[in-house]
């Protein structure tokens, strides 16, 4: 019996369109030995026996797939989230191939820590708030003038990469354990009391550029890299700031 290669980063589809596209890119996983996948609000609804014909036996990877309603909750357990997009979204991020973010994830993966890649709909790719959501951008280099892929055949490109990389495992990402690296549902969390105390106080004075302003506030922290005390010490800066003390949760 050959050997059974499971794991890796999760693979989040955003708003996908069809169950054929579902089923298609658990196929591309399953090759590569990627088992998490993760559906943000599916078009046609879930499950799908169409996802499941085209899926050609990846039924691991379709019967733990995990539905969710917003891309916070997809991510909220990740510690570093890569985005993939073909545009300038006109937001300042690091920008990395599949295979140069393949040799980060398995670094981040030897260091204990959750990382996931996040893929938009078919027809529009990702949604600029999403991206806001994501630490590194990941960009396929293809030919300049034609570089169409489907979800799938993006999907099989990193993940290929993934599975390449073996037991590569820089110890870039080693930590102490007093802290760790903040997660998505720590970050969003932060964001959702920042914002708060902004809108509170008048900084967003106008409506239309409020969502861009956000946006590149989410950015900008996002590529700090934060720890969890680094997060907890911010919430504290705000609270200072506007007078209001904040409770914190129990770990």
């Amino acid at each position: 019996m050959r050997e059974s290669v499971l794991g890796g980063p999760a693979i989040i589809l955003i708003e996908p369109q069809l169950g054929e596209n579902i089923g298609t890119c658990a196929r591309a996983m399953l090759n590569c030995g990627l088992t998490d996948l993760r559906l943000v609000r599916p078009r046609d609804g879930w499950p799908s026996g169409s996802a499941k014909a085209a899926a050609s036996g990846a039924d691991i990877v379709l019967d733990n797939a995990r539905l969710c309603d917003t891309t916070e909750e997809a991510i909220a357990d990740l510690s570093h989230v890569f985005a993939t997009t073909a545009r300038n979204r006109g937001m300042i991020k690091r920008i990395m191939t599949p295979r140069e973010a393949a040799v980060e994830m398995r670094a981040q993966s030897s260091a204990g820590l959750s990382t996931g890649v996040l893929f938009g709909p078919e027809r529009t790719g990702l949604f600029n708030d999403d991206l806001a959501l994501a630490d590194t951008s990941l960009t396929v280099p293809l030919n300049p003038s034609f570089s169409s892929l489907n979800l799938a055949q993006a999907v099989l490109l990193i993940g290929y990469e993934w599975y390449q990389t073996g037991d590569v495992t820089p110890g870039r990402y080693l930590h102490t354990g007093a802290t760790r690296p903040a997660n998505k549902e720590e970050l969003v969390n932060f964001f959702d009391h920042l914002e708060q105390e902004l809108s509170g106080s008048g900084f967003f004075s106008s409506p239309e550029k409020k969502p861009s302003m956000i946006r590149s506030i989410r950015n900008c922290f996002q590529r700090m890299d934060l720890t969890e005390q680094e997060v907890r010490t911010f919430h504290g800066i705000v609270s200072a700031l506007t007078g209001r003390k904040r409770v914190y949760p129990k770990e």
